[in-house]
């Protein structure tokens, strides 16, 4: 179905609205004895929402140890090769492009410093899916109930969601994937420590778009600044899953919902007119 847009000012209004949702629900899951699993790109898109998350946990002094932060993907390298083909093993987690050094740093320390002592998140409740099982994250996340809540973006050239490329199956599960070259390119102002696209890697292990999709009570797609705007042209149009531009998955998942910022769609205006 078609997805009407919610439109904020900019970033941080936006970033405030959707924590506000998210901290609700972490207190709602806590009074019903249970995990609330937060399904977490890395990058810029979520980052105000981050942010307010954690501004979020200190002014109403949460409790965040049934929280589970589920990161969408990681960067991985080839390790090996045998008779059953290649072997993969995840980036050293401390490189700035790490996925899961952004989700260590950048989403469970500022909450846990926000939290009161021994209320933050656990270690062990920081999540990432493993290139040498990755179906078992699938599972893992089956196990634990599925995720409550999982903020989404969109690549700005080609529309790849975590690091699912064109053309991928509507039905995909956990896996590792080649990355396009597009999506190595976007990749570069996302992490701008990258010296060129040589040095971003080729390949990683990512949610698929069924992981997304069946997994999910409720989805947000956020996207903002003035460089979405070819990716808010095609969110706001889709209907369905539409293969050429994967982040379109999100209109076909349940409770969908689409955050955006006055410069995206002051940019997806200028778009269409071209």
């Amino acid at each position: 179905m078609r997805v009407s847009p919610i439109v904020f000012p900019d970033p941080e209004s936006l970033g405030r609205r959707l924590a506000a949702e998210i901290a609700d629900e972490i207190e709602q899951a806590a009074r019903a004895g249970r995990m609330y699993l937060l399904g977490c790109p890395g990058g810029r898109s979520a980052a105000s929402t981050y942010r307010a998350l954690a501004e979020e946990a200190a002014a109403r002094r949460m409790d965040l140890g049934h929280v589970v932060i589920v990161m969408m993907d990681e960067y991985v390298e080839v390790a090996a090769s045998d008779a059953y083909g290649w072997q993969y093993r995840v980036i050293d987690p401390r490189l700035p492009h790490s996925c899961l050094r952004f989700g260590r740093e950048e989403i469970v320390e500022p909450l846990n410093r926000a939290a009161e002592p021994g209320r933050g998140v656990t270690q062990e409740r920081l999540w990432a899916p493993d290139p040498s099982d990755p179906e078992a994250y699938d599972r893992r996340i089956a196990e634990a109930g599925g995720i409550d809540l999982f903020l989404l973006a969109s690549g700005a050239g080609d529309g790849h969601i975590a690091f699912n490329p064109v053309g991928g199956a509507a039905d995909s599960r956990t896996r590792v994937v080649p990355l396009g070259e597009q999506t190595r390119i976007d990749n570069l102002s996302t992490f701008p420590t990258f010296g060129g696209l040589e040095d971003v890697p080729r390949y990683g292990v990512t949610v698929g778009l069924g992981t997304i999709r069946s997994q999910s009570r409720r989805v947000v797609m956020v996207a903002h600044g003035r460089d979405k705007g070819q990716a808010v042209r095609r969110l706001t149009q889709a209907k369905r899953y539409e293969a050429d531009w994967p982040a379109t998955v999100f209109a076909d998942c349940a409770h969908p919902q689409l955050y955006l910022d006055q410069a995206a769609v002051a940019a997806a205006a200028s778009f269409a007119s071209l």
